[in-house]
């Protein structure tokens, strides 16, 4: 290196320190090892990057004191790439210390982009932060985005390991950055961060990364230990749901300062958090349910330390920042060491110590099962997909494309994305349409992957039974060949946590897990576009012919009542339902239920549904609950057209095509109706889904005169 080029370095390794220094309001500050040789590459070689540090290294750091470097060179602003608004919101926030302009254009701020937009055409943002799904928005990508292009000084993807499909939190519209690569001038600097990935992951992402980098080296990648020194790792296996639960109740207190607790579903997280609360806690629930506003109350009142924990499911995940969280606890285990690590990866950040506990479950493998096929797209819908928009001719929107396809909302979308990353469809003003272009389903691709996620499965299961180090195994698994024993961990230094539960903290566990009683809100609305599958409603449904609001049971996914109907709604070795009568206890349940009850108006009879699937069990339960209430039992209502239910996964408006007119009421029901002066009917189902089945024979029965129908059924889906 001649004299010129390292004065350049030096110069540019003091501006940087001194940004780095106001970054973290630390006059000693230092670069961690490799931060500035990354800063470097990005600056003064403006080469494209790939930074894998462990949670806490300082990624962000680098990012920003770059874009700052460029900017005062004279360089465009930063585009970064951020997957949650969570995360948009911490990096917000962090640049504003650093003294960095920053604005993030999401879903969550509609009313500020224009004003947003016109301080970047003024020049006065230095970093502009988007998520993947904004590249794909059309107004964003076909009005704003080719300017943004041609200014830019540095892109960042963050959380990169969402761009690879054998990632454990791959987001499709993650795959449209590698066509906004293709577009970016050779001087453009790109940098990718994330702490979680393994070897294979991170091949992909760095290939992608090379796309129209033209004549420029290789990738830079900057690969650090990702062993974690301050987490104290522990498994403890406890023989039940319960005692599971009964152990936080009693040892939460024992955890430092504060932190979270994972559950596998939306029902375990809720039925945790209350649990919790009952027994004098300060937990509350955080998942997919949670609405926007709520969770930014709930983030901000755990980085203030104003709970103890935040009950999580993994809608609580990439982008959470609390540098001193205490503890982080599994209430059933993820589905791969990865996903594993980077959810645990929260706590000790800022910390000398961090306790991490999981807590597996014997319902772990079927949880897994179900979410790894629900996000699998098969050739099947992806060619229903493609058939209903071609045959359409024009954009279609989600809604509307839901009357042509039986597939759910969710799926839906997800399938979209990953038809338009593809190029076989693509998002336009009124929705999405078809290219046009030949498209084939990889199914060796998916075949891979899938096999890979049942890799991933076991190398979980063998994490819980391992006899080396915990952390050592965790970041073998991110290929990190230079781990050693953390001796820490309660395989190097044995148990660290109580593996006691006393019977008080069981009783209070066994009485929230029993309590019984689940929501079941009335459908109001018809699906849009039923007059394409040749059924003439549309908008609200009539208040005359609406159901109440009912109650099951339990959901099937909660801890207590859901763990005993997940057995009852099992299918036997020929994949047949197991149709059974209802138990003394389900039934001492149903009572309990029905006596909790907030009843608007008392039922002054019952009636049940007809079941092909399950006839002993829901005849069962509907005489049961008739005897219990002194209520006179009319029969079941009459199935007109004996064809299967409405198929698992399909969407509203199919779902409720399938039962329209499926129902009648019988001769006898319609004359105990006539002669009661105002009938209020309790329907009795077994397993509720989408709600159709019921909204619809409620319907007839209120127009055979019921004044009032209440829907009980023994389980609900979600």
């Amino acid at each position: 290196m001649n004299q010129a080029s390292e004065t350049i370095d030096r110069q540019l390794y003091e501006q940087a320190v001194n940004y780095l220094r106001a970054l973290t309001n630390t006059p000693e500050a230092a670069f961690h090892s490799g931060q500035f040789d990354a800063i470097s590459a990005l600056v003064r070689d403006r080469r494209r990057a790939l930074v894998v540090q462990r949670t806490g290294w300082g990624k962000s750091a680098v990012y920003f004191i770059s874009a700052l470097l460029l900017r005062a060179q004279g360089h465009g602003p930063t585009l970064i790439i951020s997957p949650l608004l969570a995360l948009m919101r911490d990096q917000v926030a962090a640049a504003a210390r650093a003294g960095v302009r920053a604005a993030a254009i999401s879903s969550a701020n509609p009313t500020e982009w224009g004003e947003i937009t016109a301080a970047l055409e003024r020049g006065e943002l230095d970093v502009l932060l988007v998520s993947p799904e904004r590249l794909n928005n059309p107004r964003f990508r076909d009005g704003q985005l080719p300017q943004l292009v041609d200014q830019l000084g540095l892109l960042v993807v963050d959380e990169a390991h969402c761009i690879s499909d054998w990632g454990h939190d791959f987001r499709p519209d993650y795959r449209r950055i590698k066509d906004l690569l293709g577009r970016l001038p050779e001087s453009v600097a790109v940098l990718a961060t994330t702490a979680t990935a393994n070897e294979r992951v991170i091949q992909d992402v760095r290939e992608q990364l090379g796309v129209g980098a033209g004549d420029q080296q290789e990738v830079f990648t900057l690969r650090g230990p990702l062993s974690r020194a301050s987490l104290r790792l522990g498994v403890l296996r406890l023989p039940s749901t319960a005692t599971r639960l009964a152990w936080l109740i009693e040892h939460l207190n024992e955890l430092p300062g504060s932190g979270i607790i994972y559950a596998l579903t939306i029902g375990a997280a809720e039925d945790t958090a209350r649990a919790l609360t009952e027994a004098g806690h300060t937990a509350v629930a955080y998942t997919g349910r949670t609405d926007a506003a709520e969770r930014e109350e709930l983030e901000t009142a755990l980085k203030e330390n104003q709970v103890k924990a935040l009950v999580a499911t993994s809608a609580l995940g990439m982008g959470f920042d609390k540098p001193d969280l205490g503890f982080v606890v599994h209430l059933g285990a993820p589905s791969s060491p990865v996903a594993y690590y980077q959810q645990v990866g929260r706590a000790g950040r800022a910390t000398d110590t961090a306790d991490v506990l999981l807590l597996p479950g014997a319902e772990d493998r079927e949880i897994w099962e179900y979410f790894a096929t629900a996000s699998m797209p098969t050739e099947e819908k992806s060619g229903a997909v493609l058939t209903a928009l071609a045959e359409h001719g024009g954009p279609l929107s989600v809604a509307a494309l839901e009357t042509r396809v039986n597939i759910k909302r969710t799926p839906l979308e997800l399938l979209l994305k990953v038809l338009a990353v593809d190029g076989a469809v693509e998002r336009v003003s009124g929705g999405w349409q078809s290219t046009g272009r030949p498209w084939e389903y990889d199914a060796p691709r998916y075949d891979r992957v899938r096999r890979a996620r049942i890799a991933e499965q076991q190398a979980m299961m063998d994490y819980q039974f391992t006899t080396e180090c915990r952390m050592q195994f965790l970041a073998q698994q991110l290929d990190d060949r230079t781990a050693q024993p953390c001796g820490r961990c309660d395989v190097c230094a044995g148990a660290w946590y109580a593996t006691t539960v006393h019977k008080e903290a069981s009783a209070a566990a066994d009485s929230a897990l029993h309590r019984a009683g689940a929501p079941l809100e009335p459908r109001a609305q018809w699906p849009s576009g039923m007059d394409r599958l040749g059924i003439q409603i549309k908008g609200k449904i009539p208040e005359e012919e609406r159901a109440d609001r009912g109650r099951s049971l339990a959901r099937l996914t909660d801890l207590g009542w859901g763990q005993r109907l997940r057995e009852i709604f099992r299918n036997d070795d020929n994949g047949q339902p197991m149709d059974t009568t209802v138990d003394a206890a389900l039934g001492r349940a149903c009572i309990g239920v029905l006596a909790q009850w907030d009843w608007s108006v008392r039922p002054t009879a019952v009636v049940a549904m007809p079941s092909l699937s399950r006839p002993e069990l829901v005849s069962s339960l509907a005489q049961g609950l008739a005897t219990a209430g002194h209520l006179p039992f009319l029969g079941a209502l009459q199935l007109d057209q004996e064809v299967p239910r409405g198929s698992h996964g399909g969407n509203s408006a199919y779902r409720l095509a399938e039962v329209w007119g499926r129902f009648s009421v019988p001769p006898e029901i319609a004359q105990a109706l006539r002669e009661q002066p105002q009938p209020s009917i309790l329907l009795v189902d077994d397993l509720v889904d989408s709600r159709w089945t019921l909204t619809v024979a409620a319907r007839e029965l209120r127009l055979a005169g019921a004044t009032n129908v209440l829907p009980f059924a023994l389980a609900s889906q979600g």
